[in-house]
């Protein structure tokens, strides 16, 4: 049985295709979500803009690729209003929050406001894309889509940063046990 079988969501079509016929086997969903729990990680606003509007939204998930050229990666669930716009605006912009932005990081995460008031919560820029960048984040790094994955749930979208845009050092905000901790 494939793993399409086994979990036959829409949004999976395809997505283990370069593993092989084989079923994927793994812990259960709760199991992996309370481990991932215990794994702190940076908290980051990832915005866009272009044709299809201005998005944003948080995001643990992030990561660097190489820096030859210089390349990060976001993972982003496919079901989620952002992900369609992102594809789309082929533009983003990871902006790390600073220790004392739970505010911003709680409003793009929805659990505060409503997504027409998210870019209302700071001040904004734009570097070389035209991504909005955070003008107190810690750092900023602006991105053009070189290629989006899909892999079971989400989009791994894959970025050439064009730009960096360091802020003055200090704490940042981590997520870690289902809080927000400063590091």
């Amino acid at each position: 049985m494939s793993w399409i079988d086994q979990y036959p969501d829409d949004s999976m079509a395809g997505a283990f295709e370069a593993i092989g016929p084989d079923p994927v086997k793994s812990v259960t969903a709760a199991a992996f979500r309370e481990a991932m729990s215990r794994l702190g990680a940076a908290v980051h606003v990832v915005t866009s803009d272009g044709p299809a509007g201005r998005i944003g939204f948080t995001a643990t998930a992030v990561a660097s690729v190489s820096d030859q050229p210089a390349t990060l990666l976001v993972c982003l669930n496919r079901r989620s209003a952002s992900a369609p716009a992102l594809a789309t605006n082929r533009v983003f912009c990871v902006n790390t929050l600073r220790a004392d932005e739970e505010a911003i990081a709680d409003v793009f995460a929805g659990r505060t406001g409503t997504r027409e008031e998210r870019f209302l919560a700071g001040h904004w820029v734009t570097l070389v894309t035209g991504a909005p960048v955070l003008a107190s984040a810690f750092v900023a790094f602006d991105c053009r889509v070189i290629e989006i994955k899909a892999v079971a749930s989400h989009n791994v979208v894959f970025g050439a940063v064009e730009d960096v845009r360091l802020g003055p050092p200090g704490p940042v905000l981590v997520y870690h046990e289902r809080a927000y901790k400063r590091v």
